[in-house]
């Protein structure tokens, strides 16, 4: 009886101390999980790191489900420890939605252009900003589910095409019902055990295929960037050259730091002269599609950008530093330039800014082997 005594003296101590610093806990665990990401996927297989987000969400759905149960009473009574992981369960759940919704905004982030994806990258960083602000009401399972179905959504839609070697709607359409397939049965079996979530069910299957419908809309808009494509490289070159036996030879300007870090290209051309532009695309093994340079020129009298001309070549997947291809415009007109790197739906990968200037005589240049 003492003994017991004890352990509840302790347990509210701690959940004092945890009551007292939770807005710092809270954050914190959101932030560590981010860093953790960046750290973790750039030095990393791409295998590994999927098997790192499946374990995330395995141990999301496992905190939320341990949070209701034990609510709803289910879980009461079995043994004092899982007191102690009813008061950490809130840390995982932020721990590991900051984690899952931290990776999908890097991996689409760099397959695609912020200038045309932007809708989406604002719902994630949102999320990720609301998982603090409004941690009250994500305690809701409502809301909680919902923001697990869209980061499952989201992760399994990164790592189907990996699977099927496919890059399409239908891809995504297969995602998205893969994930409805999941939150269901989960939502179904929490529901035998918990009387909210069993009276919620309407409500978050009505928001879930509210998501799924919106995800799908937002694909087929081009709103969402064609994962798991991503740009590892791209430049403006005066010209480039495929070499014997593999790689490419470059010839580039000697820029000055300065220039380095100014946004956007420049590049200095005689009349008449040419401009490349060069790319290197990863996709996945086994995945071939083919790669537009969509060429643009910004008409400052009408203020609009004019399509010149859509250029493309074959990706084939499987190489990290990426597959490279270039495009080559002629007669290039002084002024500026953007070239969308975008796939045969216009999906934009990225979005490459060219300032054209003419001079009398092309400036030296060095010589660049890819």
């Amino acid at each position: 009886m003492k003994e017991k005594i004890k352990q509840l003296i302790r347990f509210r101590e701690l959940k004092t101390l945890y009551d007292k610093y939770e807005r710092l806990l809270m954050p914190g665990t959101l932030v560590v999980g981010v860093i953790v990401d960046v750290v973790t996927f750039q030095s990393i297989q791409i295998e590994i790191a999927f098997l790192i987000l499946g374990i995330y969400a395995v141990i999301a759905g496992a905190a939320i489900a341990f949070i209701h149960l034990f609510d709803a009473n289910k879980l009461e009574g079995r043994f004092f420890l899982i007191r102690y992981v009813r008061l950490t369960s809130p840390l995982i759940v932020q721990f590991t939605f900051g984690a899952l919704l931290s990776a999908s905004l890097i991996f689409y982030w760099f397959s695609g252009a912020f200038s045309v994806s932007w809708p989406f990258f604002l719902i994630v960083a949102i999320l990720m900003a609301s998982d603090d602000v409004l941690r009250h009401y994500y305690e809701r399972a409502v809301v909680q589910i919902s923001v697990y179905f869209f980061i499952l959504f989201s992760i399994i839609a990164l790592i189907l095409p990996f699977i099927v070697n496919a890059i399409d709607l239908w891809v995504f359409v297969v995602s998205g019902l893969v994930s409805v397939c999941i939150i269901m049965i989960y939502t179904g079996v929490l529901a035998r055990f918990v009387r909210t979530i069993q009276a919620q069910r309407f409500q978050i299957a009505f928001i879930v295929v509210f998501i799924f419908i919106l995800m799908i809309l937002s694909y087929v808009a081009n709103v969402i960037p064609p994962i798991p494509l991503s740009i590892r490289e791209a430049g403006v070159y005066h010209s480039v050259q495929p070499l014997y036996g593999g790689g490419y030879l470059l010839h580039d300007e000697d820029e000055t730091i300065l220039d380095q870090i100014s946004p956007g290209e420049r590049i200095h051309i005689a009349p008449g002269g040419r401009v490349f532009v060069y790319t290197a695309i990863f996709a996945p093994v086994d995945l071939r599609i083919r790669i537009v340079h969509h060429w643009q020129y910004y008409d400052e009298s009408t203020r609009r950008w004019i399509s010149k001309d859509r250029l493309s070549f074959s990706v084939a997947g499987g190489r990290n530093e990426g597959y490279r291809g270039f495009s080559m415009k002629t007669n290039v007109q002084p002024g500026i330039w953007r070239v969308d790197v975008e796939t045969e739906r216009r999906q934009v990968l990225g979005r490459i800014h060219i300032r054209v200037e003419e001079v009398a005589v092309r400036p030296e240049l060095i010589e660049i082997v890819k």
